[in-house]
């Protein structure tokens, strides 16, 4: 399932995972109180935008979302509350706050909520809200205009010729980490001058075999 990192038990989903080279982001693991606080369509849309494209003020991020200021103030509080984001200091004024993500990489797991009746709710938001996400910006980028160099270079691709065991699937999904960490350039690294923000989106899962009609 779905985006962030790193070293978890073959058996467990991780729906959010991140991957950078060193130094690594610190790791927070999402718990109960932190995935109640994100698990909201709106919430998660505003975090996507700070992930994105970095810190934003209410008011920015009101007109790209066609909100009220107000609300998306209050729901930059109520994130910030559950330590997904952060005011940036030196910026801006009593008025007009600057909002930045934190530098932590966020981990959830879906196995720490299994037997959790009072988080399936929020699980479930935040699952389809974050499907949506990665839908989203696929379709965006079919409609946008790209010339030849960068649309050649993108790609959407599936295989599904593959039987693997629990084992083999977690060790595919390894291999496919090292390589995208192997490509992501060190944060204080100098960009190419050609180069622009790339997104990978890695969906690996198994599939309930189901037999011909």
């Amino acid at each position: 399932m779905p985006e962030e990192p790193e070293r978890e038990a073959p058996e467990r989903e991780a729906p959010e995972r991140e991957h950078t080279r060193q130094p690594a982001k610190p790791e927070r693991r999402i718990d109960a109180r932190s995935l109640r606080g994100l698990a909201h369509p709106l919430r998660m849309r505003i975090f996507e935008l700070l992930s994105l494209d970095g810190p934003a003020t209410a008011t920015g991020l009101s007109e790209r979302l066609g909100e009220n200021t107000g609300t998306v103030s209050w729901h930059l509080r109520h994130l910030a509350e559950h330590g997904f984001i952060e005011e940036e200091t030196g910026r801006g004024t009593k008025r007009e706050r600057w909002w930045r993500r934190v530098r932590t990489a966020n981990r959830l797991d879906t196995a720490d909520f299994r037997d959790d009746p009072d988080c399936r709710g929020a699980l479930s938001v935040y699952l389809h809200e974050l499907t949506q996400q990665h839908f989203g910006r696929v379709t965006h980028y079919f409609t946008e205009e790209w010339d030849d160099r960068w649309r050649n270079a993108g790609t959407v691709s599936d295989w599904s010729n593959l039987r693997l065991t629990p084992d083999q699937l977690a060790a595919l999904n390894a291999d496919l980490m090292a390589v995208i960490a192997r490509h992501t350039p060190a944060p204080d690294a100098e960009p190419a001058p050609d180069a622009l923000p790339v997104v990978v989106q890695l969906q690996s899962f198994p599939r309930k075999e189901r037999g011909s009609a």
